[in-house]
């Protein structure tokens, strides 16, 4: 193998590796709870940031060795709830932008690579379709949960920064689309949450140098044990994903995904229009591909609804 393709091949692991990171910061969900009751007018304002920090696992005899990443992601975040038929609903959107830094031993020449610039914003439209009515401020103080059952779909625009003669791209150059189903059970001061989506791929046809990307879907399912209390709440979460298989040109690569998340969060409400959050979570992957752990904060504004 020369070094050219060893240096294709490191750039083509740093770019899952940039994707990877980038959709774990678009998907920060404006709160904590998707499927959740609020009343119909609220508004949310968030700023969010993300650090995620790991390696790119390689077979034993690959000549990339040491490979590492750094993304550090800012997202401005800003969510509206709906009146959808008597039912409550929510569309949001996420902005963000972030800083991409890796580097690798190959042939036992140290590589680097940096880049920073906006990435791909996600729009996300969601609805509960049981147990969760569409409610005025004063009509939601006497709602209580017991099971919500809800749907939401996102949908990642191509408008990140991309350059098709670069192998690091911080935008994809396709669209994303992800549906999902879930739902949330009170019971007393806990909450359970489980949630079942899939990530489908639209084909990015201008993939360096013109080469035609392709993606299987990617499967996952998520599970979210939520305590509240008087100032906020503390939650476990775990996430489970599958697939997303690549071909370039037709030519399959043994790249499919199989990643195991684990994390926890730490919400505190400081008044009545402002909270902050406290995140991390860590990877166990269980194919070769890149292994992470993240950090991040948030905080969160809203308004409206006669609050």
């Amino acid at each position: 193998m020369t070094i050219a393709w060893a240096l294709k091949l490191l750039m083509g692991l740093l770019i899952s590796s940039v994707l990877a990171g980038a959709e774990i910061a678009v998907a920060q969900e404006i709160e904590s709870r998707l499927y959740s009751n609020a009343p119909v007018g609220l508004n949310f304002l968030v700023g969010n940031y993300t650090h995620a920090n790991g390696i790119l696992q390689t077979d034993p005899d690959s000549p990339i060795q040491n490979a590492q990443l750094k993304v550090n992601t800012t997202v401005l975040g800003y969510a509206r709830i709906l009146d959808v038929w008597g039912m409550s609903g929510k569309f949001d959107v996420a902005l963000p932008v972030a800083n991409f830094s890796g580097s690798a031993d190959v042939f036992d020449r140290n590589v680097t690579r940096d880049v920073s610039g906006l990435l791909d914003p996600a729009f996300r439209f969601s609805v509960n379709f049981i147990g969760s009515p569409a409610l005025s401020l004063k009509e939601f103080r006497s709602y209580r949960q017991d099971l919500i059952v809800g749907a939401s779909i996102l949908v990642s625009a191509p408008l990140g920064q991309y350059d098709s003669s670069k192998l690091i791209n911080l935008g994809n150059h396709r669209w994303k689309i992800r549906p999902e189903i879930g739902a949330s059970k009170a019971i007393g001061p806990v909450i359970l949450e489980a949630a079942q989506g899939v990530v489908l791929f639209t084909d990015n046809g201008d993939y360096f140098g013109g080469h035609l990307l392709e993606q299987r879907p990617i499967y996952l399912t998520r599970a979210n044990l939520i305590y509240r209390f008087d100032r906020g709440s503390a939650s476990f979460n775990v996430l489970y994903f599958t697939g997303g298989q690549t071909a370039i040109d037709g030519g399959l690569r043994d790249d499919r995904i199989e990643t195991w998340r684990f994390g926890g969060a730490l919400t505190i409400d400081v008044d009545l229009h402002h909270s902050v959050k406290l995140y991390g979570s860590r990877g166990v992957t269980q194919r070769p591909g890149t292994n992470y752990d993240i950090l991040g904060m948030s905080w969160q504004y809203k308004w409206g609804a006669g609050l």
